[in-house]
């Protein structure tokens, strides 16, 4: 059997793995990727770092299941025409990573994430679109990642971008290009590329 936290039985007593991924994505929030460790993580919720490793193998483990937590946030329509669905889908996704800006650097780099029931979920509902837009079999998988590598690597920029900002305290609505401000313009440059991305999908 293939090894990782999705294929693990998870101990039923003490601390909940709910409560460890709850409390690591606020850590995660609030510093960072570089301050995730057990130990960091344990004593933030005023354990021992031994008493998380019952529920999760590593440090590893635990970024599998942190970034399967926050996929749950993305929202797949389920209906509409496809185009339309998959745009909404889409911001949804780069709403999520830019709520979470740490995600940005572990997209891709999660192991067997894919195992994960958020994930997986919102994979397969996000395929649904493209197959119900009439892209056959494998087709419908090379369009539904062509779109989401268009988002991610979109989103990495600008998550670096945003957290640069916070760092040094400067407030995005304050600055502006051309008298647009920065935010709108990463909301327009974002939706420019979705559009061509759909546009050119629509005429494949």
């Amino acid at each position: 059997m293939v090894s990782s936290v999705w294929t693990r039985q998870r101990p039923r007593a003490g601390l909940s793995q709910d409560r460890i991924v709850a409390a690591a994505v606020e850590l995660l929030d609030a510093d960072g990727l570089e301050a995730l460790s057990m130990r960091t993580l344990a004593a933030r919720m005023d354990t021992k770092a031994t008493s998380l490793y019952r529920h999760v193998a590593n440090k590893d483990e635990l970024i599998e299941l942190v970034v399967d937590e926050v996929y749950g946030e993305m929202e797949v329509p389920s209906a509409g025409p496809w185009r339309t669905s998959v745009a909404e889908a889409a911001r949804s996704l780069r709403a999520m990573v830019l709520r979470h800006p740490w995600v940005a650097s572990v997209l891709g780099q999660v192991g067997l994430a894919e195992l994960g029931p958020n994930l997986s979920d919102r994979s397969a509902r996000l395929l649904e679109l493209f197959s119900g837009g009439g892209f056959p079999g494998e087709e419908a998988d090379l369009a539904m990642k062509t779109v989401l590598g268009y988002v991610v690597g979109m989103t990495v920029s600008e998550a670096a971008y945003v957290q640069l900002l916070a760092r040094s305290g400067q407030d995005e609505e304050e600055l502006t290009v051309r008298g647009v401000t920065s935010k709108a313009l990463r909301d327009k440059t974002f939706e420019y590329g979705l559009e061509r991305v759909l546009r050119g999908l629509s005429s494949s």
